[in-house]
């Protein structure tokens, strides 16, 4: 299903995502053969610089796909995901793609695990400079401009320089993840993917490491894309969210429209399971959410909504749109 969005650009596309299809085959269990995931279907959205765009969905609805297929680190079936200058980043031969990914990092979820355990920190951060050092904008760097560039880097996270001479396992995890954020700049990258950067740390830390990554988006003009399940984090940080279920998105709209006027079901759902939030009406989803391998025909949210028609059950909803930058999928405003 394509969700069109309608809504007027205020911004430049720093990357446009088109009709992205993401499939992937797993061993069926007691069983021979394969079975085909349906991870992300027929999807469409444009990340514009300068923001920090969240995906918001339950565990399993294909986020952490996502993000892994934008930066081609996984395979995607079909569609396009397009550049400002044109080009599919799914098709870029060896030495672009090495380009764009000097442009285009990630954090990854777990800090324990994101880090080289036998590397001191040092040896970390100056990896990517050496993979990169034939790349225009490192060609001419000198082990001088190298050492004092790690070492502005740790401290922009608030780090230690002294940090720089020890290994993960002597760091918390809250360290460790502002080590794989400053991994993460040190080739100056314009966007950046945080995959639920802050869900495997404490919550006295999560909020330290959330208004560091503001500050640096602040600071380097940096564009986000940032994947959580936190609605409570993805309120105070995201400027727009694109809320996604088995693969899709169902919704998309500025913070303040999802978080004050979210229309779906789904977005409703998840709002009134969320603590802290203000409920309007309590919404309990009926079951759990359908295998991927096997994906309900029609709307896909209609085995669970409680809103659902008879039309849900066969065919596809289109996008409605309720402002400029706020759009979502459902038959209940046909």
């Amino acid at each position: 299903m394509l969700f069109v969005y309608f809504c007027e650009v205020f911004l430049e596309n720093l990357l446009e995502i088109k009709n992205l299809f993401v499939e992937y085959k797993m061993e069926k269990e007691f069983s021979q053969g394969q079975k085909t995931v349906f991870a992300v279907n027929d999807l469409s959205l444009d990340i514009k610089k300068g923001e920090i765009l969240a995906i918001a969905g339950e565990s399993g609805c294909g986020k952490s796909t996502l993000a892994k297929a934008i930066l081609k680190l996984i395979e995607s079936k079909s569609g396009g995901i397009f550049l400002g200058t044109g080009d599919n980043v799914l098709k870029l031969k060896q030495n672009d793609l090495k380009k764009f990914r000097q442009n285009a990092q990630i954090i990854f979820q777990n800090p324990f695990s994101s880090l080289n355990p036998k590397m001191k920190i040092y040896e970390i951060l100056k990896e990517p400079l050496i993979v990169n050092k034939n790349s225009p904008a490192l060609k001419n760097i000198t082990d001088a401009e190298m050492d004092k560039r790690i070492k502005d880097t740790i401290k922009q996270v608030g780090l230690d320089e002294k940090a720089l001479y020890l290994y993960p396992h002597e760091f918390s995890g809250g360290q460790r993840q502002r080590i794989a954020i400053a991994r993460a700049l040190i080739l100056q990258p314009e966007f950046i993917v945080a995959d639920e950067p802050v869900s495997a740390l404490d919550v006295s830390i999560q909020a330290q490491i959330i208004n560091l990554l503001q500050e640096l988006k602040e600071k380097f003009n940096l564009t986000f894309l940032f994947i959580s399940h936190d609605l409570s984090v993805i309120k105070y940080l995201a400027d727009r969210v694109a809320v996604m279920y088995l693969g899709e998105i169902v919704e998309l709209g500025t913070s303040a429209e999802i978080f004050n006027s979210p229309q779906h079901p789904y977005t409703k759902a998840l709002l009134s399971a969320a603590p802290g939030f203000k409920k309007d009406e309590k919404i309990i989803l009926s079951g759990d959410l359908p295998s991927p391998t096997d994906l309900p025909k029609g709307c896909k949210f209609h085995t669970r909504c409680p809103y659902v028609m008879d039309i849900c059950k066969i065919q596809a909803p289109e996008t409605k749109n309720f402002s400029q930058s706020h759009c979502a999928n459902c038959h209940l405003y046909d």
